[in-house]
């Protein structure tokens, strides 16, 4: 007797999606593209890190894209090639922030909050893009390493590197006080 409503409601409801995906061509490949994104988030349910980066990542795909129209409006240029061309460059930019925090094997933190951290990094560069849109991709890019370095542990490599290089670039005061 518990079965019989979810039976009906699950009827229901794929009818309901059939009847609009038969509608039109649009709104044939918005249901396809929302069940692929409902049938993603079932299978990692229990990977809460990679569904917070992935959301990340669809959010920063979709909000770069809205800020690169606003700036063709503001700027009254109908073909956008330039701002066109940044928006493919954020996307590449929010997938390599996306892959480049599960490549390290050790990671010291949460990889989800990283993909957060360079997203919004990314959401700052296209604001600038709005502005300035050949600098939007280059300044994007730098950030994302930056995340991606001070993150990954390689902040701290870095430093103890640059220590390392001033201390043999540095003159050795104790030897010179001894001779004078």
């Amino acid at each position: 007797m518990k079965l019989l409503p979810r039976v009906v409601l699950g009827l229901a409801g794929a009818y309901t999606l059939f009847i609009l995906a038969s509608s039109s061509a649009s709104s044939f490949i918005t249901i396809c593209a929302l069940l692929a994104l409902g049938l993603l988030v079932f299978l990692l349910r229990r990977r809460g890190q990679l569904l917070l980066a992935l959301g990340s990542t669809v959010v920063t795909a979709a909000f770069a894209g809205y800020l690169a129209a606003v700036g063709d409006i503001a700027r009254g240029t109908a073909s956008g090639l330039l701002s066109g061309q940044a928006v493919f460059g954020h996307w590449a930019l929010a997938g390599m922030a996306l892959l480049g925090a599960w490549i390290v094997k050790e990671h010291p933190g949460r990889r989800g909050i990283t993909v957060v951290l360079a997203d919004a990094v990314l959401l700052v560069a296209a604001g600038v893009g709005t502005v300035l849109p050949a600098a939007a991709v280059p300044l994007g890019f730098v950030g994302i390493v930056a995340v991606l370095m001070f993150r990954g542990g390689g902040g701290a490599a870095a430093g103890r590197f640059v220590r390392r290089v001033l201390r043999r670039a540095a003159p050795d005061t104790e030897a010179k006080s001894k001779r004078a």
